[in-house]
């Protein structure tokens, strides 16, 4: 799957194409960054969706991560599951 190509899966068909939108900005943002340099982007990143009123469901979770986790190292899963459990926290 080509790195951006996974916004286009029939799965995420009835996502609201904002947030699909915000999830390739993210993508694209935090690619290569460290563990440390992710927990205060995602940080600000809570801060601004929640000023913005943008949140995202269970069900659309449930939809986008599977999509998103798709081809990734062992050590990429590891860090998005990090990342998962911060961004829950936030809540």
């Amino acid at each position: 799957m080509d790195n951006n190509n996974w916004i286009n899966h029939p799965n995420l068909k009835n996502i609201n194409k904002d947030k699909l939108k915000m999830i390739l900005d993210l993508t694209e943002q935090t690619n290569g960054k460290s563990q440390n340099e992710l927990v205060p982007f995602f940080l600000a990143l809570a801060n601004k969706s929640k000023q913005e009123g943008t949140s995202f469901s269970k069900d659309e979770l449930n939809l986008i991560l599977p999509v998103l986790q798709r081809g990734k190292s062992k050590e990429e899963l590891s860090q998005m599951d990090k990342m998962i459990k911060i961004m829950s926290l936030m809540k």
